[in-house]
């Protein structure tokens, strides 16, 4: 592997969720330890599963992994560094400022920007703390979800340049005073980041469109940043001796090899690796280290077992448009499909004469590509944090800062260019199509887990501020989270893949959903390969393995389901969206 060649203290794993970062990462990390050298394993997704992965308990402290001598592991707890972050913050003034101001400043620091910063404090201690650099030869980062990265990796810069120039005022993160000991610590971590010698990136694609567009861009973006070394793994990738005798398997094949050689330009010039598909699930130490082997491992049972039929897509579809209208919400980890299933059910809808609007609020949006044609009455959109961000901050200059004088007005653009505009300007539009669900139906194409939480965490700062607000007695006004709240309003539908890893964090965000009262409507499981009853050794051996996950959703985690089989066409264009969603 070339990006075993040399490796820097600092690896850093990233790519559009799904295509097996933390598997990766693991895999690296194994490989380093077993070659006798000392290595921490580092999670920043707020989705973390690198305990679940490699088969232990790990959490927000350093910890030894007994099975690898060498290795040790540490998950990031965003949620834990924020309280810490706000108890650092609110402390000092509890008993001393007002119970309203105290009470202002706690409500200043819930919302996700806050999260996200705390999480960040500790990432960049990590770079920069000589007692844990020194001690590791090596540190691997299984990073959050490429938009997560590219604001996690963009921060050091953007909050040193706005604390250089802050005068002591109050953000959405509170007191500036918390942030302002750590711009040495900032400045650190942004060298390190942009140190060759130090730190390598490796971007992990699939064998997809979607993915390896995803990587361009990340690969220029944070080139552009000063994040120069950079490599690239495309991981399962199907080969062609796996694929004989199968008509499905060859589809996928002559597939992945059409999109390999459509790479874009950019990412051909770099040093470029490929991960074989494996037979069997990537969950435990003796698995992980046969990713990046050529040892086969002892075969598991491959047979197909006989299974009650699984309800398809069609059957949700018919459960979905109760008055015809309303909110439908895809949510669930990166590269599971929900763009896809968003646009086949948008379309089915559409086509039953129902007015539809499909949008995204995913950084790697590629709706237009899925659809590649119209219906009648029916529209796409997309929410661009960029442009929403800047008619934010133009309305706020032309409201708010209408009344300022030349040096107040100065301190108001120096706060909008703060981190937490986007997060604020993206909720209000989000916001503007909650209330366009009262007439219609309004399909969204959430962004990957992570941001979709961000997204309705504003959402819940929001719904707690209006409640604050709100005089005794007085009728609270509906708030985007009580909409949320409305199964008769809204209906979220979490989709994943028929292994372990997507069903664990599809479990995971239906948990978050419930903690704010959200009760997801049903599970869709895409890509199925089980229900798509492949011939080849190798894709008999992944399906047989499905069928535990498929029924763990269906016995456990779902109140409704379905499932989707791997199409040997991708499902791209109106009539095989359509076809997706018809009995």
């Amino acid at each position: 592997m070339k990006f075993f060649d040399q490796p820097p203290s600092f690896l850093f794993f990233t790519g559009k969720g799904g295509v097996g970062k933390t598997s990766l990462a693991c895999a690296t990390a194994l490989y380093l330890a077993d070659a006798g050298k000392k290595v921490l394993l580092v999670s920043t997704d707020p989705a973390s599963n690198v305990g679940q992965v490699l088969g232990m308990t790990i959490g927000n402290v350093i910890t030894t992994v007994d099975a690898v001598p060498g290795l040790s592991a540490l998950e990031i707890d965003p949620q834990a560094a924020a309280q810490l972050y706000r108890d650092k913050i609110v402390t000092p003034v509890r008993g001393v400022l007002p119970d309203a101001v105290v009470q202002g400043i706690e409500e200043q620091l819930s919302g996700a920007c806050t999260t996200e910063v705390a999480a960040f404090d500790e990432f960049t201690a990590l770079l920069t703390d000589s007692s844990v650099v020194d001690a590791y030869d090596h540190i691997v980062f299984d990073t959050a979800p490429t938009g997560h990265t590219i604001r996690l990796l963009q921060l050091p810069g953007a909050w040193s340049g706005f604390l250089e120039n802050a005068q002591g005022d109050a953000s959405c993160l509170g007191p500036l005073a918390g942030l302002e000991k750590q711009q040495s610590r900032y400045k650190a971590a942004v060298e390190a980041l942009s140190d060759p010698t130090r730190t390598r990136l490796i971007l992990v694609a699939r064998a997809q469109t979607s993915t390896l567009r995803e990587a361009n861009r990340t690969h220029e973006e944070l080139a552009a940043i000063g994040f120069k070394q950079q490599y690239l793994v495309v991981n399962g990738v199907l080969s062609h001796a796996d694929a004989q005798g199968d008509a499905l398997a060859l589809a996928i094949e002559g597939r992945e090899q059409a999109t390999l050689a459509a790479m874009p330009t950019t990412l051909q010039s770099l040093p470029i690796d490929q991960v074989p598909l494996k037979s069997f699930n990537l969950v435990g130490i003796p698995m992980l280290r046969g990713l990046l082997s050529d040892a086969p491992l002892a075969p598991t049972q491959s047979d197909i077992l006989s299974h009650p039929q699984s309800p398809d897509l069609a059957s949700l579809v018919d459960g979905l448009i109760g008055d015809g209208h309303g909110l439908i919400m895809l949510m669930g980890k990166g590269g599971v499909g929900k763009t896809t299933l968003a646009a086949a059910i948008a379309v089915e809808l559409a086509s039953r004469g129902h007015a539809v609007h499909l949008t995204t609020s995913d950084p790697a949006a590629h709706l237009t590509e899925t659809l590649e044609g119209t219906l009648p009455h029916f529209t796409v959109s997309r929410i661009d944090p960029q442009v929403e961000t800047e008619r934010y901050r133009q309305h706020v200059l032309d409201t708010k800062g209408s009344a300022l004088d030349k040096d107040g007005r100065a301190l108001l653009e120096e706060d909008l260019r703060s981190p937490c505009t986007e997060e604020i300007a993206v909720f209000q539009a989000f916001s503007r199509l909650i209330r366009e669900a009262d007439q219609k139906f309004v399909i969204m194409d959430t962004a990957p887990t992570g941001h979709t939480l961000l997204l309705l965490d504003a959402t819940g700062a929001y719904h707690r501020e209006v409640a604050r607000q709100t005089q005794k007695g007085a009728e609270p006004p509906t708030t985007p989270m009580m909409r949320l709240q409305d199964s008769r309003q809204t209906k979220v539908l979490i989709v994943t893949l028929a292994e372990t890893t997507p069903v664990l964090e599809a479990a995971n965000l239906q948990n978050d959903l419930r903690r704010a009262k959200i009760e997801p409507w049903a599970w869709i499981i895409n890509n199925s390969l089980a229900l798509a009853h492949p011939t080849s050794a190798l894709l008999k051996q992944r399906a047989a393995g499905e069928w535990a996950q498929i029924d763990k959703v269906a016995s456990t985690l779902a109140h409704r389901w379905a499932v989707v089989p791997l199409q040997a066409q991708e499902p791209v264009g109106i009539d095989r969206l359509r076809m997706l969603a018809r009995h």
